[in-house]
């Protein structure tokens, strides 16, 4: 499997970002890649960097999105958004290093989330 940062994927995590008010993502501590090869049903993820991690080496909090080229690329546009969505939906509002899961008590992360977030996306950008 291949990595390679996606400035492209970087550009729409921060206008994501910047227009859903999501204050507490510093992008500048989030890297974007293509991976080629990968044999996993995703379509994308994102990487957390756990705070043990943090500690040990001594840097602050950062998180990775891979989009999985065979899949991510075949994608229209508006899916492309939603998945990016989903994936930056995972960071909590600590900005930790670590990641919020699909379903806790008081947190849900589901299509129904993602498709609201995104209309929200769209009507900010007047589309």
């Amino acid at each position: 499997m291949e990595f390679k940062k996606a400035n492209d994927i970087q550009e729409k995590v921060e206008k994501i970002v910047s227009n859903l008010n999501l204050s507490y993502i510093d992008t500048r501590k989030i890297t974007c890649f293509r991976s080629f090869g990968s044999c996993s049903r995703a379509i994308a993820r994102i990487w957390s960097f756990p705070q043990i991690w943090q500690q040990a080496l001594k840097l602050p909090p950062h998180y990775a999105i891979e989009v999985i080229t065979e899949k991510f690329d075949r994608l229209q546009e508006e899916e492309k958004i939603k998945v990016l969505i989903h994936e930056v939906w995972h960071i909590p509002k600590n900005f930790s290093g670590a990641l919020r899961p699909h379903r806790t008590g008081t947190f849900v992360l589901n299509q129904k989330v993602v498709n609201k977030l995104y209309r929200e996306y769209r009507k900010k950008l007047n589309y």
